[in-house]
């Protein structure tokens, strides 16, 4: 019931993903409106965007919205505003976000590069998909599971990646918050003023808005 009438190739949907219909700017115009039209006070929306935003610097990717529902919870924040700020992290942020959590990651862990060779970040994604392929193909045959490659990519890549994120997330996150906190404020002041304007353009007799001599009779 749910399916799409229209079944795309696999090509329309990375492009989409890559670069949505009616491009970022779009997107970022509907997430806005979005959290606009929330029933919440500025402040809950904003701890809920908070969450999102927060847990898009975590190298659980694919778990972003399980991790900021969460976090919203525990903050006490609105839940479907978590899970829109989620799109924070995007194509075009991924790196950045990555490449700050990394470094940081490193930075705080004391993690300096070995002599020799490095292997790089793609080749340490490689080996550690390549480990996981072969251990589930061990488990049902005679092969003998191989941690290594997996063992490299948790201490050199994830584990930077999930403390680095911290503090950068954190910092990300709370300016996220105030900003959406003084927007929403303002905003909703000014749904309010317009509202009470109308109702009172409304409640108004007819023809008393009408100023001069045409109420009365005249005096002579």
């Amino acid at each position: 019931m749910f399916k799409r009438r229209d079944s795309r190739p696999a090509w329309q949907v990375v492009t989409t993903a890559l670069y949505p219909r009616g491009g970022w700017g779009r997107a970022f115009h509907y997430v806005k409106h979005r959290l606009r039209r929330l029933p919440d006070t500025p402040e809950k929306i904003g701890r809920g965007v908070w969450a999102g935003v927060f847990s898009t610097f975590s190298p659980l990717y694919g778990l972003h919205f399980i991790v900021a529902v969460l976090l919203a919870k525990l903050v006490r924040g609105n839940v479907f505003a978590s899970l829109l700020a989620t799109f924070f992290a995007n194509p075009l942020t991924y790196v950045p976000i990555a490449a700050v959590s990394l470094g940081t990651g490193r930075w705080l862990l004391g993690h300096h590069p070995p002599p020799g060779p490095r292997r790089s970040l793609g080749d340490k994604f490689g080996d550690a998909w390549a480990d996981l392929w072969h251990n589930v193909h061990a488990m049902f045959g005679p092969a003998r599971a191989d941690w290594h490659g997996l063992s490299v990519f948790y201490h050199d890549v994830f584990l930077p990646f999930l403390i680095g994120g911290i503090l950068p997330g954190a910092i990300t996150a709370t300016i996220c918050y105030y900003l959406t906190v003084q927007v929403l404020t303002a905003y909703q002041v000014r749904r309010r003023n317009l509202l009470a304007d109308k109702l009172a353009a409304l409640s108004q007799p007819p023809g008393s808005g009408r100023g001069g001599d045409g109420g009365g009779p005249s005096s002579r």
